[in-house]
């Protein structure tokens, strides 16, 4: 998380979308989007969704002062986010998929997260 790319120094560690390969799907036609795996406890989180693109945030700005549940601090890169959406500024990049929505269509975005242990 501490890499010396331009880019992790101006956010401040990763706050990145990641393009899903359309090769790696589950049964359901999903793609599988990220797998986590907590060592210790084996904990582990999955995602899967229909959407093309995975934003990863690393907790890059909480400072500690942001009191979370029993009171407990959440410490900078003590969290992260994992968030299934398109790619950013798709409506101007036509070799992206596309976000458009005409009168009448219907949107449907799936994200399943997965829980389970190891």
């Amino acid at each position: 998380l501490d890499g010396q790319h331009e880019q992790l120094r101006m956010g401040n560690g990763f706050d990145h979308n990641f393009i899903l390969d359309p090769n790696i799907k589950n049964e359901e036609g999903l793609f599988i989007a990220a797998k986590v795996k907590e060592p210790q406890s084996g904990r582990v989180l999955e995602v899967f969704t229909n959407e093309p693109g995975i934003q990863f945030y690393g907790g890059n700005f909480l400072d500690g002062k942001t009191k979370g549940k029993n009171g407990v601090n959440y410490e900078f890169r003590g969290a992260f986010c994992l968030e299934t959406q398109h790619y950013p500024n798709s409506p101007n990049h036509k070799e992206f998929p596309s976000t458009l929505l005409v009168p009448g269509a219907e949107y449907k975005s799936i994200c399943i997260y997965k829980f389970s242990v190891e």
